[in-house]
């Protein structure tokens, strides 16, 4: 994912992208995740399976409203550590990246309670996961021009503020403060935190200069890659705990296989057709933060689709409640949204998208409206052939020539 843009040498906030961080095995070496990064990446299996927890059943609007909010919260704050980690390679320090880590186990939590009593602290640990991940990089004096949002602290005023507000009110500016962060996303830009501290040293000439720092793409890749990875875990852990629970009979046989042949295709059209866990994306298709949002939506359609695939499975002899089918075909019509999306935009022309991905999409779309009265089973199979229909077929090797 390269967001490499020509600049003259005397720029100081425009190095070229292949002046990436070095890699951790030696000069020339592909680099890989640490142990430090991966011991991170942890808080993201508590943190889904408690996200996934408030879509069982029916969470209506106001239900999906919140996990939506919560979610990218708790990407958000991932997705700072994981950047920084990114850069800084084998100099990150240790225990800030641990201190971020706890603070995401707190925000996990609280998610159960979040309504009731546990709506403060959540807050107030996504505002220290904040200020963490701003401290990194002012230690640093570095300025990730891939995520400027990682210095700019806009978005978090309202959560600061939401720790006085009860009720529908702080759900709001939680809203607010995401929605800043996301347009900085976007249109933010690493010239303006260059001159703001060009500004700063000017009242201050003691302090030294930011210098800018690109991600390193691959390793990006990686660590995306195993987000996704975790999060079609969870999906099947949520499938197991149900399974532990229900009747062993012959609807629960075909629900159960339906749904892990369709976590299968995920798999293979985020992670082998695909890059950083975004279906169809080919690497360097698009800008990192772009590839970054299509991550966050992919990662977020996964896991409802894992509350939905868990109740699927406790309702294998009734029909499956409207709530919870809807549910399950928005996740997977979503998703596919996403691979629509990066098609095109990896080099697949229009004609592939009108035979693969519209067909695919529609397909879902119509049995989350109209096939209220199917069974599971019936419902994980049809998702299962829309979604296979966007596979790429393996293609046949070359006999080699007879002697």
């Amino acid at each position: 994912m390269n967001d490499a843009t020509a600049h003259g040498p005397s720029d100081p906030g425009t190095r070229p992208r292949t002046q990436a961080p070095p890699a951790t095995g030696g000069a020339g070496e592909e680099r890989h995740s640490s142990w430090l990064e991966l011991f991170f990446d942890l808080i993201v299996v508590a943190g889904v399976g408690q996200l996934a927890h408030l879509l069982h059943g029916d969470p209506g609007p106001a239900g999906l409203g919140l996990y939506v909010l919560l979610f990218l919260a708790f990407w958000n704050a991932w997705v700072l550590f994981t950047m920084y980690a990114n850069v800084a390679g084998d100099r990150a320090r240790t225990m800030m990246v641990m201190a971020g880590m706890f603070g995401m186990a707190v925000m996990a939590a609280a998610v159960p309670g979040v309504r009731e009593h546990n709506g403060r602290a959540f807050a107030l640990a996504y505002v220290l996961v904040r200020l963490l991940s701003s401290r990194v990089w002012e230690h640093r004096r570095e300025v990730i021009v891939d995520l400027p949002i990682a210095q700019m602290g806009a978005g978090l005023t309202p959560w600061v503020v939401s720790v006085w507000v009860e009720g529908h009110g702080r759900y709001i500016l939680w809203a607010a403060g995401l929605a800043i962060d996301l347009v900085s996303m976007f249109t933010g830009s690493a010239g303006r935190v260059l001159e703001q501290s060009r500004k700063s040293r000017e009242r201050r000439p003691r302090l030294p200069p930011l210098v800018p720092r690109y991600a390193d793409g691959g390793h990006l890749d990686e660590r995306l890659g195993l987000f996704v990875l975790i999060v079609l875990g969870e999906a099947i852990v949520q499938m197991v705990d149900a399974a532990g629970e229900a009747v062993w009979d012959r609807a629960l046989y075909g629900v159960a296989i339906g749904a892990f042949m369709l976590l299968l295709q995920f798999w293979s059209l985020s992670l082998r057709h695909g890059t950083g866990g975004v279906p169809l994306l080919a690497a360097g298709a698009v800008p990192v933060r772009i590839a970054l949002i299509l991550h966050c939506v992919v990662a977020g359609s996964i896991a409802a689709l894992a509350a939905a695939l868990g109740d699927s499975v406790a309702f294998t002899d009734a029909h499956l409640p409207a709530g919870a089918r809807r549910l399950m075909c928005g996740a997977v019509a979503v998703y596919l949204v996403i691979a629509t999306v990066a098609a095109p935009a990896s080099g697949r022309g229009i004609r592939h998208v009108l035979l693969k991905e519209v067909p695919a999409l529609l397909a879902v779309v119509a049995l989350g409206l109209f096939a209220g009265a199917w069974p599971p089973a019936g419902v994980i199979w049809l998702l299962v052939a829309a979604v296979r229909w966007l596979v790429p077929w393996p293609r046949r090797r070359a006999r080699p020539a007879a002697a």
